[in-house]
């Protein structure tokens, strides 16, 4: 009887041990989401700390904790859900709609019927800047010269790609080509590496600020009729405009076109891990526009509505749908 007795005490130990309680006695279990985002100096990597930071703060009430991953950028991201090895990830507009439609660079592996839209956030121009010795006085000017395309699966490389083959350039019309990651092109530049880089980022952001102060980088208009072509033929893109002054030696504004950056994920992602994620973030909007200055100025109505290609997940909908937005 002693030795039954001792067993049973010996199981319970151990149970309480591999399970932090007894049953009925349990928390809630935690499941655990998350986020691909980009590089940690870039407004993806912002953003999905943002989300992190708003979901955690009521993670006792629906057992979600959520980390985030820097990685690769948006084409990256998208793969990465597509193989179930992310929950949800950020992702450029035109990427987001490449991917649900299968096309450009997911033309091989074809449409991807299950990618799900969760909202928009800001808008990314795409920046380009230049070494303030290199002589660049439009984008044109750097044939030739050593210019940073950005990593293979980014959607700054896929974004830059389009527009260089729209110009009639190859990778090669450049002197060299790196392929540096955002964390990475800053350094290069103000290290006289190569003489400029192409990125899709929100603005201010820490990424163009740090070459701009360190070594007095200049940004680049891209404009002119490919421009005004691609922003016509395809519906993610939109002009867009840096303002004058936001960072240091740049006093005029820049004129450009770009993207949304969005969130998405896979529709066999839970209806409720989704609901709570979208619930998170617009339950705490004033808290989620305070945590980076490019989220100053986002709107609701335009997040569940601009750059958001593929279907809204069930969860997102369930919340717009409370909300009277959808």
């Amino acid at each position: 009887m002693a030795i039954k007795t001792m067993q049973k005490l010996l199981g319970f130990a151990l149970g309480v041990a591999v399970f932090g309680a007894p049953a009925g006695g349990i928390a809630q279990q935690q499941k655990f989401v998350t986020i691909g985002t980009g590089g940690v100096t870039a407004v993806y990597y912002a953003a999905g700390g943002a989300i992190c930071r708003l979901l955690n703060k009521d993670r006792k009430d629906h057992g979600l904790r959520c980390s985030v991953e820097s990685t690769g950028g948006s084409v990256f991201n998208i793969n990465t859900i597509k193989a179930g090895e992310l929950d949800f990830g950020m992702a450029q507009s035109d990427v987001h709609f490449n991917a649900h439609k299968g096309e450009a660079q997911f033309k091989a592996g074809g449409a991807y019927g299950d990618l799900r839209s969760v909202f928009s956030v800001h808008p990314e121009p795409f920046t380009v800047l230049a070494r303030k010795e290199a002589g660049i006085a439009k984008f044109e000017d750097f044939k030739g010269k050593r210019f940073n395309v950005g990593n293979p699966g980014s959607g700054t490389r896929s974004s830059l790609d389009q527009l260089i083959g729209a110009m009639g350039w190859k990778i090669g019309d450049f002197g060299l080509a790196s392929e540096l990651k955002a964390d990475e092109h800053g350094p290069a530049l103000c290290d006289n590496k190569i003489d400029g880089f192409f990125y899709g980022v929100g603005h201010p952001s820490a990424n163009i600020q740090d070459p701009t102060t360190t070594c007095g980088a200049k940004l680049v208009s891209i404009t002119g009729a490919v421009v005004d072509k691609l922003v016509k033929d395809y519906p993610y893109y939109a002009y867009a405009t840096i303002p004058g002054g936001l960072y240091n030696a740049n006093p005029q504004p820049t004129q450009t076109y770009g993207v949304m950056a969005t969130m998405v994920t896979s529709a066999k992602v839970p209806e409720s891990v989704v609901y709570n994620v979208v619930k998170a973030v617009f339950e705490n909007f004033d808290e989620f526009k305070k945590l980076h200055p490019a989220f100053a100025a986002l709107d609701p109505a335009k997040m569940i509505k601009d750059g958001n290609s593929a279907p809204h997940h069930d969860g997102a909908v369930k919340y717009y749908k409370e909300k009277k937005w959808m």
